[in-house]
């Protein structure tokens, strides 16, 4: 299958320190792979009406839904882009991934089995020096692509707060060099890793 990225901003300031890092790392991918960028500042999404013990939801034919959506499904490799906002994913990413647990539920879009086997990344910007405060949103992307049994790159990390101050990150920049060459295992929950039973739903 050709690979697809589909690279979703989640900034609320064009240009940021985040979507620096990701056009960085998003310079090393092969010729031909294909990319798709998608700010979702512009294409907001709605406020997510979650109808699981009511009715089925309907797919979204149009507008911005319809449109990532669309986008979704048809990436083999999916980036989130979010700074790191109060220690986890920014509103408009956090939007979209509740959009999952629609389309979860949508008649006839099978949509946990075409992304399952498909590959999750991440790309944060953060003012902290100690990149454990990211753990947070690592484990929210992680637990995600667990739950949909996708595969997961990790979160390619950068420092910045000031505009630009991300180009100033050597190591970063670095790994950004490589990030999207590396081997994404199958994701797994952290109880998986240790061994410890799952719990009883």
């Amino acid at each position: 299958m050709t690979r697809r990225f589909l690279f979703l901003l989640g900034s609320s300031r064009p240009d940021g320190n985040t979507e620096l890092l990701a056009r960085r790392a998003a310079e090393q991918l092969p010729a031909d792979v294909e990319q798709r960028w998608i700010d979702l500042a512009e294409h907001p999404l709605p406020e997510f009406e979650d109808l699981r013990h009511d009715s089925d939801h309907r797919r979204p034919a149009e507008g911005n839904a319809g449109l990532l959506l669309g986008a979704t499904l048809a990436a083999t490799d999916l980036v989130i882009a979010s700074p790191l906002y109060w220690y986890s994913l920014s509103a408009p990413v956090k939007r979209y991934l509740d959009h999952w647990s629609g389309w979860l539920r949508t008649p006839g879009l099978e949509f946990k089995a075409t992304l399952s086997g498909r590959t999750l990344w991440g790309v944060t910007a953060l003012a902290h020096e100690e990149q454990e405060v990211a753990d947070p949103l690592i484990g929210s992307l992680n637990n995600s692509a667990a739950y949909m049994g996708m595969r997961f790159g990790g979160v390619l990390l950068g420092n910045g707060s000031r505009p630009g101050d991300v180009l100033k990150d050597t190591e970063a920049l670095k790994r950004a060099k490589t990030f999207f060459a590396e081997e994404a295992p199958l994701a797994r929950f952290p109880y998986e890793r240790t061994g410890a039973a799952a719990p009883t739903p």
